[in-house]
């Protein structure tokens, strides 16, 4: 559906997580918003301050959200019961612990394709979206399909730096990501590709953090549950993606709105 002044508006079903009232913003799980983006959770901003105040954590909400070209808002919230919400006390949290949306990515040390020392914390300031890779993935549609995905959202998003991270570090040394990628990224000033030879507990630590996980590198049989993550100017968390199956036009509405 769409407004006289040129806004679409989305219907949205979700679950309040938290509530921030002095920035206006409710972070929400969302079901799947048809022709807009795949479920996540995210903070949506609340133009209406009385909005604000008659929503609570835990309820289950409808809502609509008005999709424009200054600053995205959501409205018209109607409370219809209690969802879940997860309930994190953070007690067994470690360095390898999964960060939160609004949490801050711990700083890690990686190399670049020249093989210089780059740490997470020489981008900050900007918005970063990182994702994983490993030069010798046997599936076509998995790290091939990353690669492309982010060239797409390279091209759509000339402010963020994308950040690809092979989590092989016995075998993707900077020389080998080179030769693989460099064709890919050598044009973009945004698009790097950094390895994590001899940082294994650094990629380790920045893929757990992710949402992710991988294993049987030291066996020659490796497996992962990736995820791809955009964070701010502090290294806060502000969305994540699971698995390699995600859809380009869906994140890079997500990443539209969440750096608005």
């Amino acid at each position: 559906m769409s407004c006289d002044d040129g806004s679409s508006i989305y219907k949205v079903v979700g679950t309040i997580h938290s509530i921030d009232s002095i920035a206006q913003k409710a972070t929400i799980a969302h079901d799947t918003i048809p022709n807009l983006m795949m479920p996540m959770v995210m903070p949506f901003y609340i133009r209406n301050k009385n909005e604000i105040n008659k929503i609570q954590i835990g309820d289950s909400v409808h809502f609509e959200l008005v999709w424009n070209d200054t600053k995205p808002y959501s409205r018209n919230f109607i409370i219809i019961g209690k969802g879940f919400v997860p309930n994190y006390d953070g007690f067994f949290d470690d360095e390898f612990s999964e960060k939160n949306i609004g949490s801050i990515l711990d700083d890690v040390s990686l190399l670049n394709l020249d093989s210089t020392m780059v740490n997470l914390s020489q981008t900050d300031g900007g918005y970063r979206f990182i994702s994983y890779i490993f030069s010798r993935c046997p599936m076509p549609n998995l790290c091939p399909a990353i690669v492309l995905k982010n060239a797409a959202l390279v091209n759509k998003f000339p402010n963020i730096n994308f950040i690809m991270v092979s989590f092989d570090y016995k075998h993707d040394i900077p020389s080998v990501l080179d030769q693989y990628y460099s064709s890919s990224v050598g044009n973009f000033k945004n698009w790097h590709v950094w390895s994590s030879s001899g940082r294994i507990n650094d990629v380790y630590q920045l893929v757990r953090q992710s949402g992710g996980n991988f294993w049987g590198i030291e066996q020659e049989k490796i497996g992962h549950t990736l995820s791809s993550i955009l964070i701010g100017p502090e290294r806060e968390v502000l969305g994540k993606w699971k698995g390699e199956d995600w859809q380009v036009e869906k994140v890079g509405n997500a990443i539209s709105l969440l750096i608005k």
